[in-house]
């Protein structure tokens, strides 16, 4: 290759290895796919995605447990679904029906799919790679939020759904706000408010849209 091609190399080499590392342009390559199907299914053009993706940075385990939940119950709140376990295309439908094979004697190790990570339960020292929360604990919450949300009141937690949100020192009003409003309530970061100034810190910011949202929800 001549001087001339070697540099056109360089510069389309340096074009791809941004592309491989940028979420936009991910996210354009995969919505422009599932646009371009659900018109040519429902024959029709124009715009299909509601508004532009969201990229959000879950700072701590009670972050996580929220965006968890809203994932997991939109289904419900749009009343698509009555149940966790009804509600199709959601990754707790898939982890219900494993476990369910689970007590199956003849598949012992269905408990959780392979192609999602697993809960490995409490935080601690040398634990696994996965969610730090007890699926089991996780589906009595999911179950009693749905519930909640679904009748629109808060009302108060049974004991069985209160170990988790006692460990991540949420308070349960708190909680179904957060589940019920988790996209709109925060923007690019989300956390307790010293893991959020932190990320501030190191991200050269002196602070981020969303922050009292943080400080008065994940507050103790």
């Amino acid at each position: 290759m001549c001087e001339a091609e070697l540099n056109k190399l360089r510069e389309i080499t340096e074009i791809w290895r941004g592309r491989l590392m940028s979420i936009s342009w991910f996210m354009r390559c995969l919505n422009e796919h599932i646009a371009r199907l659900a018109n040519a299914e429902e024959g029709c053009t124009g715009r299909f995605w509601e508004g532009r993706f969201k990229s959000q940075a879950l700072l701590d385990e009670a972050a996580l447990a929220a965006c968890l939940a809203y994932v997991d119950l939109n289904p419900v709140r749009a009343a698509m679904a009555d149940t966790p376990e009804s509600a199709d295309h959601t990754s707790v439908q898939r982890r219900i029906r494993h476990r369910q094979k689970a007590l199956d004697k003849t598949k012992p190790n269905a408990a959780q799919p392979n192609e999602l990570l697993p809960f490995v339960g409490d935080l601690r020292q040398g634990m696994s790679k996965g969610l730090p929360f007890v699926l089991s604990e996780y589906l009595e919450l999911l179950d009693w939020t749905g519930r909640s949300l679904r009748d629109d009141k808060r009302g108060s937690i049974p004991v069985h759904a209160s170990p988790i949100l006692q460990r991540l020192r949420i308070e349960p009003n708190d909680w179904l706000q957060m589940t019920s409003r988790f996209e709109h309530q925060f923007c690019h970061l989300i956390g307790r408010p010293e893991a959020v100034q932190q990320a501030c810190v190191q991200l050269g910011r002196k602070w981020a849209w969303g922050s009292a949202h943080c400080k008065m929800l994940f507050f103790f």
